[in-house]
């Protein structure tokens, strides 16, 4: 019996299999209409029973984006139904007079009030009445709202009010989020936006991981992989889906965290081009951790792995904007109709420059699995070309150009943005398409070595293998360091432990497998940010260090005020080992090697060997330009780059940078 990673992206559904003899992969179409499809298609092509299944998914993501989720009310407290479209003053573009909010999840038709009112001290100054919180669920359920996110003040002090509410409306037929499950914690609109976005993909998981477990090979059991890197039970990621926001692309990062470890490259930029969208993260010997994003113009205040995205892909389409500059994305050809080398569209993309520049093989895409039609591209990149002013190749090779630069500047954002200088780090590159750019997007970020991992175009499922089962919980306290000592601050942490404990036996995790990372949210008095700080000996001092460390000065003399307790609670899994090759050959042998053909380089045509990466073993080296083919994916060793199989099977490639 095997253990299976599955990752669904926007283009392509990629699974990977561990057995005692190896790995086996499957790389599909991904199935927009009906994800599920794609999923079960590729486990029955596997061809083996699995003991049990690891998902990343982008099902809730896309609901988001594409605003496809359910119809939500939301429910407040009488005066405060607005809260959720107000939000806060800040504003994302300052100087923009024609900027707009995007339009909030929650029609103002769909926003109830209710009596019953919390202090911020927890005690109740207005009670609510199951007579109240009946009439509110039929004024809820006769609006037409399928789903209801309720966030109540201070609720995560005393959530009675509304755990009422809550039951009242599962009795009305909806489905239904609390504030006080997805988020004990102060600051009432990230509360309630992220509630509410719970409760608008919420059906759709629903839906969605129901129709997986339920055809499942054999009854295996599924678990879903969460924004924070961490696995949790499908029941558990149907009740709170807005923890997989960030599903797929955190499952990538988990196993490029593995995979650079194993090499000994412990500072890594990530970089994970796929068919729709590039992720990129940084890792200083540990996974980065953000505690807030937006999405559809809401911020998502759960743990995540810190990932900053690009539409940038394989499948982003090609265009001319209003003045005739060319652009990349962020539209995509998707799976269907998908790149006009697919067969059915129409619209280029940087797929099919690749493809037409030589740097893609269309008997080797996908292991062959998928036939291409290069033959399209030459009159489509002419016209193209026209109509930019480009001949055909210009045309194509400005298409690479421009989203390796959007690439790039992703890049910056993660790195030189937060002090980081992009050339301490290796370019770990995975994703379908991110071999084919690695070493460009390098060059231009002074980066002196790329890493390629075996099967790139299915790292984000192999990570679901390398993830631990995860459950992050926070509690609101507001205590302060002049009334609260150290031992009454371990104190605190006591109630919240033995939530964590039975939520971890729940699931299935053993005491022995059970490890705590335990957290605080702390600021000096006065202050409306906290940083987060490991609960040490001695966190208040740490903190100060730390203050000091991000704005260049501490004040040990106020009063500093723990705001938050958070715990990580991580049941440690069973990994794949990484096996290290004894034996070491520089020569290529003849069986790797796939023949010479021709490829477009700067304008010019010139002639490169391709390789099959089955046949490379480690020691090989490799002088660019070359192309490495594999099943899923291709990666392309510029002229003037040196590469070599290292001991663990991936490409380490020099690219050249002094």
């Amino acid at each position: 019996m095997a253990v299976v990673g599955v990752d669904t992206g926007g283009t392509f559904t990629d699974i990977i299999c561990r057995r005692d003899e190896g790995f086996l992969v499957v790389k599909l179409p991904s199935t927009p209409d009906n994800p599920a499809r794609a999923v079960l298609a590729g486990l029955a092509r596997l061809g083996v029973l699995p003991r049990k299944v690891l998902h990343g998914s982008t099902v809730a993501t896309n609901a988001l984006l594409e605003r496809k989720g359910a119809v939500t009310a939301y429910v407040g407290n009488a005066g405060f139904e607005d809260v959720i479209a107000i939000g806060r003053q800040n504003r994302p573009e300052l100087y923009d007079l024609s900027s707009r909010k995007e339009p909030c999840l929650v029609p103002e038709a769909l926003r109830f009030g209710v009596p019953g009112r919390v202090s911020a001290q927890g005690k109740i100054l207005e009670d609510l009445t199951p007579e109240q919180a009946w009439q509110a669920a039929q004024a809820v359920a006769d609006s037409g709202a399928t789903s209801a996110a309720v966030c109540l003040l201070f609720s995560f002090l005393k959530p009675e009010h509304e755990r009422l509410l809550g039951q009242a409306l599962a009795e009305a037929g909806l489905s239904v989020s609390l504030s006080s499950d997805i988020l004990a914690e102060f600051r009432e609109y990230e509360r309630a936006a992220t509630t509410v976005a719970n409760a608008y993909v919420a059906p759709v998981m629903d839906a969605y991981l129901g129709e997986l477990e339920a055809n499942m090979p054999d009854g295996a059991p599924l678990s879903v992989m969460q924004s924070s890197g961490g696995l949790s039970a499908a029941a558990q990621a149907r009740r709170e889906p807005v923890r997989t926001i960030l599903s797929g692309p955190a499952g990538g990062v988990v196993a490029a965290l593995a995979v650079g470890k194993a090499a000994g490259f412990e500072q890594l930029i990530t970089f994970d081009m796929g068919g729709t969208s590039t992720d990129v993260s940084l890792m200083d010997g540990m996974l980065s951790m953000a505690m807030e994003t937006r999405i559809a113009g809401l911020p998502v205040k759960t743990p995540m792995i810190d990932i900053h995205t690009v539409g940038a892909g394989g499948g982003s389409l090609a265009s001319l904007d209003a003045g005739g500059a060319l652009l990349v994305g962020p539209q995509s050809a998707g799976a269907d109709p998908g790149p006009a080398c697919y067969g059915k569209g129409e619209g280029l993309t940087v797929t099919d420059a690749n493809l037409f520049l030589g740097r893609l093989s269309p008997e080797r895409f996908l292991g062959g699995g998928m036939k291409l039609y290069p033959e399209r591209l030459p009159a489509l990149f002419e016209a193209f070309g026209q109509t930019a002013g480009l001949s055909a190749v210009e045309a194509a090779e400005g298409v690479v150009a421009v989203a390796e630069a959007a690439m790039e500047r992703a890049i910056r954002v993660i790195s030189v943005e937060r002090g980081h200088d992009p050339a301490d780090f290796a370019l770990l590159s995975f994703g379908g398409a991110g071999g084919l750019h690695a070493v460009s997007l390098a060059r231009l970020l002074g980066v002196r070595k790329v890493v390629v991992p075996r099967h790139p175009g299915l790292l984000s499922a192999l990570g679901m293998l390398y993830a631990d089962v995860v459950r992050d919980f926070s509690e609101t306290v507001m205590v302060a360091s002049d009334k609260t000592d150290i031992f009454e601050l371990a104190g605190l942490f006591g109630p919240l432990e033995e939530k964590v404990r039975e939520a971890m036996t729940a699931e299935g995790v053993p005491a022995a497998k059970l490890v705590l990372e335990r957290q605080l949210d702390m600021r000096y008095r006065g202050q409306s940010h906290e940083s987060p700080i490991r609960f040490v000996a001695d966190p208040y001092t740490a903190f100060h260090s730390r203050h000091e460390a991000i704005f260049g000065f501490k004040s040990p003399r106020e009063v500093v005020e723990v705001v938050t307790l958070r715990i990580r609670a991580r049941g440690i899994t069973e990994k794949p080992p990484f096996a290290e090759a004894g034996h070491f050959v520089a020569a290529v042998a003849d069986a790797a090697k796939l023949g010479e053909k021709p490829l477009v380089w700067k304008t010019r045509e010139i002639g490169v060997m391709w390789y099959d990466r089955e046949h490379l073993q480690a020691g090989n080296r490799i002088v660019g330009p070359a192309l490495v083919a594999e099943t899923s994916a291709t990666t392309f060793v510029p002229p003037k780059a040196e590469a070599v199989v290292d001991g663990f099977g991936n490409i380490v490639i020099e690219t050249g940078v002094e």
